[in-house]
């Protein structure tokens, strides 16, 4: 069994670029952990979490403590899951080990900002999303608890975020015992929170477009309001009313914020008994937009 590399051609573009955003997010990663997660004691869930713990308990050093659960978690997620973790999470988390020993080494164990653990958990948490986002857009993964997830799913069919939840909740119950301080858990559950918002902001973008469902007997005028006016496309769906079982249009489009503001205004002028259903569009992709093409070869 080996593992398996990724069929990307060396020395391109996308190459260059895809273990660039590997050697940038471990460094930023690792910065999170030594300037403001680890001096504060902060249990971020995941290797780290255990590693930090054990750094206060033996002394050891959180980077190669962390590398030392990584290489046999990675192995055994291979034999039980298959040569799924390529070389680029190798890599990423053997860089996250050194970056953070190294930098260790350098700063020592003090925090940046002294005397401010919650304004460390936030920062510290954006840096772990920042780190971690920019890691997971090479296609590489952060093993750790991610493996010990995707076993259990394996075996359980329970769903894998909530059993990476599960998991890092474990970890940072197990700092409590450890450390026997509530702050600490409360500090650790802000950067898990904000941790994973940011991946979400770095692998989907900052999108202010919003989808928009309009139900209105004067659909014509709408319709052509969204393509003259707006310049915009959309869907109209045939659907029926629940109440009567009567015909109905549905128009289903995108559109930006401003954009929402000037159609719900001409929609209350026309027909101020539309029924309009708005949602956050977290990433659209199509025609007018970014290509599916183009984000897959991201």
């Amino acid at each position: 069994m080996s593992i398996f590399f990724n069929s990307e051609k060396p020395f391109t573009k996308k190459w260059f670029l895809s273990y660039s955003l590997i050697i940038i997010g471990s460094f930023i990663l690792a910065t999170a952990f030594v300037f403001f997660i680890a001096p504060y004691k902060i249990v971020p869930g995941g290797v780290y979490g255990i590693s930090i713990v054990l750094h206060y308990i033996f002394g050891t050093p959180v980077g190669m403590v962390a590398l030392c659960f990584d290489i046999p978690l990675t192995i055994i997620g291979m034999k039980v899951l298959g040569p799924r973790f390529g070389f680029k999470t190798v890599l990423g988390f053997s860089l996250t080990a050194v970056f953070t020993d190294t930098l260790t080494f350098i700063w020592g164990f003090e925090p940046l900002v002294k005397g401010d653990a919650l304004l460390s958990s936030i920062f510290g948490g954006f840096l772990c999303g920042l780190g971690l986002g920019l890691i997971f857009r090479s296609k590489a993964t952060s093993g750790g608890s991610d493996i010990i997830a995707a076993i259990i799913a394996k075996y359980t069919k329970l769903p894998i975020g909530q059993l990476m939840i599960m998991v890092d909740s474990v970890i940072v119950l197990f700092g409590l015992f450890i450390f026997r301080d509530w702050k600490i858990p409360l500090y650790s559950w802000i950067v898990i929170f904000i941790t994973g918002k940011v991946i979400d902001g770095v692998l989907e973008g900052i999108n202010y477009e919003k989808s928009l469902f309009i139900i209105s007997d004067k659909y014509e005028e709408i319709r052509d309001k969204i393509i003259n006016d707006l310049n915009r496309g959309g869907t109209i769906i045939d659907g029926y009313g629940m109440f009567n079982m009567a015909d109905r249009k549905i128009i289903f489009t995108v559109v930006s914020r401003r954009e929402l503001i000037i159609l719900e205004e001409y929609i209350q002028q026309i027909d101020p008994k539309a029924f309009l259903t708005v949602l956050d569009a977290s990433e659209i992709l199509g025609e007018g937009f970014k290509s599916l093409r183009e984000k897959v070869s991201d």
